[in-house]
């Protein structure tokens, strides 16, 4: 979960100069970028650890502003700067993991991709010792911050450059998408030593937090409206407590997507940008030729979201338009279809064929988790997966005894 920001922070995209936002508007492009969330593991117990402040303070001397505290002093959060085609971002990506990685194994612990906590944490969990974080624990409460799995890591991904209208509009038009997209995210099926039978079981304990959930639709005055009675009920402290799977940013001419669970592979969170950027431009002309978004009961929505947290791409899904259950696979390949000339347009269709086929024949994250536990009989094992796949090294070697060396990334 990407907990409440400190107002200081840097997000993932920076405004371009005006003629340079002119020229991208006026060829249709989309920058974007990802935010990841991580835990943070000790090598010999795999449980996670309190060292937040040291991997973030090292991988500051990279990364600069980019590599973040989170709520919790057992994860940090890592941000790309914007990108304009898939191998540029992939590359941000791998470049970002590498710096994280190196961090956490100066700090001496695991940088770990993953929605949930696998092995049981220490409680009451450590909340990062900021003003803001402080006020947030003590505004939702105990049983919220504090529950098992508690430890939430999401990936986010920023689509601009979008005046705060059109980024309404493009959620309203994205918003049936969303529970497809995060089924083949999903990478949490263990929760502090548990399996739930869930494929993510983050997305069950994030609906616990304020505004978590399929967000509504709104045009600006609306949504200025919305957040103002939000505060003034003391649902929320402020803006940046706005969860919603979908939001503009309160500081960048984006539209913010949060739905998916950190993922240990690097071409998850990937696929799932150049995915929604195909989907937005696509959209965004039906929206500027004035087709309406499609009309989507917020009940089936939910549904949706809750039925890709219990299965992933395994069975079926649904559809939440149509309000029928379609096979989750169907319902990727008609995503793929849907977003295929805005994929055209940006040069990223061969990229998405062949990473969905990957997916689809090698498993979601949290198929591959369920996998090494089947071989091993291990959390401990998996926790290893996540980490030697967080750092793109081999995962055939069972268990990781010590943190990793910088000559090992």
């Amino acid at each position: 979960m990407t907990s409440p920001h400190d107002p200081d922070a840097r997000r993932t995209l920076a405004p371009p100069p005006p003629e340079e936002a002119a020229t991208r508007t006026s060829r249709g492009g989309l920058r974007f970028g990802v935010e990841e969330e991580y835990l943070l593991a000790d090598p010999g117990t795999r449980m996670t650890v309190a060292k937040a402040r040291a991997v973030v303070r090292e991988a500051g001397r990279v990364l600069g502003e980019r590599a973040q505290l989170e709520f919790l002093q057992t994860q940090v959060e890592a941000c790309t700067p914007p990108a304009a085609t898939a191998a540029e971002l992939r590359a941000q990506v791998l470049a970002m993991r590498r710096a994280m990685v190196h961090a956490a194994a100066s700090a001496g612990c695991l940088l770990v991709a993953s929605g949930s906590p696998v092995l049981a944490s220490r409680h009451p969990l450590p909340v990062t010792d900021t003003d803001r974080y402080r006020r947030v624990a003590a505004h939702v409460g105990r049983p919220v911050w504090n529950q098992s799995g508690g430890e939430l890591c999401g990936c986010h991904v920023h689509l601009g450059d979008l005046e705060r209208g059109e980024a309404l509009a493009l959620a309203a038009h994205l918003q049936p998408w969303l529970p497809v997209l995060q089924a083949a995210c999903v990478n949490s099926p263990f929760c502090e030593g548990e399996d739930l039978g869930m494929a993510s079981s983050r997305w069950l304990r994030y609906r616990a937090w304020p505004t978590c959930g399929p967000a509504p639709l709104l045009d600006e005055n609306g949504y200025e409206h919305t957040v103002q009675r939000l505060i003034a009920e003391n649902v929320i402290l402020d803006r940046k407590m706005i969860y919603w799977a979908l939001r503009p940013s309160e500081h960048l001419p984006t539209l913010e997507v949060r739905i998916a669970d950190s993922n240990a592979d690097a071409d998850v969170p990937v696929l799932l940008a150049v995915l929604l950027r195909g989907l937005a431009l696509a959209l965004l002309d039906e929206h500027r030729a004035g087709v309406p978004p499609p009309t989507c009961p917020t009940v089936l929505l939910r549904a949706a979201h809750l039925r890709a947290s219990m299965v992933g791409l395994n069975g079926t899904g649904l559809d939440p338009v149509a309000g029928q259950l379609v096979p989750a696979a169907v319902l990727l390949r008609r995503l793929l279809t849907r977003a295929a000339p805005g994929l055209v347009r940006s040069g990223d269709l061969q990229f998405a064929q062949a990473t969905l086929r990957r997916l689809l024949a090698g498993g979601t994250g949290a198929d591959r988790q369920r996998a090494v536990f089947a071989q091993w009989h291990s959390l401990s094992a998996v926790v290893d997966h996540l980490a030697r796949l967080t750092c793109r090294m081999p995962t055939s070697r069972r268990v990781v005894l010590r943190a990793l060396t910088p000559k090992e990334l």
